[in-house]
């Protein structure tokens, strides 16, 4: 089994997170059968958070896990946070291959969706 992680920064507003929930489900319509489940984490502020997700994950019984950072720009979660908070699990769970994707806003069709939006009436 292979689970997609798509990993938030996580906001004190719960309107926020459930937008990664619903976004986390969308996603799944665009899966072309290479994961079996697509599930938010939560870098700060709300769960489940990154080693509670990839626990949650060997529980299910996933022999992989693919860490998508829904960040735009390389910054400290990107470069140290993320990076810091899958190993620290991975520790926990070595039969589980734990990758981490390049983040969301690194993505050339970034550019085009901005200008899509703002032309948007």
């Amino acid at each position: 089994m292979n689970i997609l992680l798509l990993v938030a920064h996580g906001s004190r507003r719960e309107e926020s997170n459930l937008e990664v929930d619903s976004l986390s489900k969308k996603m799944l319509k665009f899966n072309s059968s290479q994961f079996d489940k697509v599930m938010p984490a939560f870098l700060e502020f709300a769960s489940p958070s990154i080693p509670e997700a990839i626990e949650k994950c060997s529980e299910m019984g996933a022999q992989r896990v693919t860490v998508l950072p829904y960040f735009l720009s390389a910054g400290v979660h990107i470069n140290r946070d993320i990076p810091d908070e899958v190993n620290k699990a991975s520790q926990d769970f070595p039969n589980l291959e734990i990758n981490v994707t390049n983040y969301f806003g690194s993505r050339e069709e970034i550019a085009e969706l901005l200008m899509k939006t703002a032309m948007e009436k």
